[in-house]
């Protein structure tokens, strides 16, 4: 497993929001939840929204250019686009949501089947994959809508039954999540707590060890992800990689 001293264990990448209007009008990604990590949108360009659902019901926070919003495990999400919105992304867990920690809101019969389920979350071979982005991104929405209207009608009960539908789904693969965890973020607070200790007691050697490092950009053609166009950026120390 590679190690990463980028802050916190986490990920980041460059997203540009899809720009194509859903079938309610709204241009923006595909909505979902991440049962386990904590997202981050810091804005740097354009201007949107972001759709949540969460305990609290249904709210649109306003984005644009130096805007700063998260949202912890369980929070329903869809980014809208209103013009050319860009974000850097940090996600927490650096690979969990790789390792299939989002779930989207595919109608609920859908996401109760898991082969019903992955056959609509694929995006298949390269070529006409942004059609079917777009395909997979309106399904979401039809099930994020089904969501939303009844959270402000005050029926909280179709969320629920999401939410436990999405545990369901992704339980077998969970097996592995708590590994990953303890490897990359938990083993990076752990250092750093070794660290503070060590300077505590007047031993500061590893400052011996200071370098810096920059992240490589994915290379070739931007990624499809759930919410738009991604470019991923390798943060893992290259000399630590095995």
């Amino acid at each position: 497993m590679s190690v990463s001293s980028f802050p916190g264990g986490t990920s980041l990448s460059h997203l540009d929001v899809y720009g194509d209007a859903a079938p309610d009008g709204v241009c923006g990604g595909s909505p979902h939840m991440h049962l386990v990590s904590t997202e981050a949108y810091v804005v740097v360009s354009g201007s949107g929204a972001l759709q949540t659902i969460d305990g609290e019901g249904f709210r649109e926070t306003p984005l644009s250019a130096g805007s700063v919003v998260w949202f912890t495990p369980g929070t329903v999400h869809r980014a809208v686009n209103h013009d050319e919105l860009k974000v850097v992304v940090l996600m927490s867990n650096a690979g969990l949501p790789e390792a299939g920690d989002a779930v989207m809101t595919f109608p609920a019969d859908i996401v109760s089947d898991a082969a019903a389920y992955a056959q609509a979350a694929s995006l298949g071979e390269p070529e006409g994959r942004a059609e079917r982005a777009s395909r997979r991104r309106d399904l979401a929405v039809a099930g994020f809508e089904a969501l939303r209207d009844a959270v402000i009608a005050g029926d909280p009960s179709p969320l629920e039954a999401f939410r436990t539908a999405a545990g369901a789904l992704v339980r077998d693969r969970a097996a592995a999540w708590s590994d990953l965890i303890r490897e990359r973020p938990l083993a990076q607070a752990e250092r750093s707590l070794a660290l503070a200790l060590a300077v505590e007691g007047g031993d500061v050697a590893h400052l011996g060890e200071a370098r810096v490092h920059q992240a490589a950009a994915s290379t070739g053609e931007r990624g499809f992800g759930m919410c738009g166009r991604l470019r991923t950026y390798d943060v893992t120390d290259q000399e630590n990689q095995k």
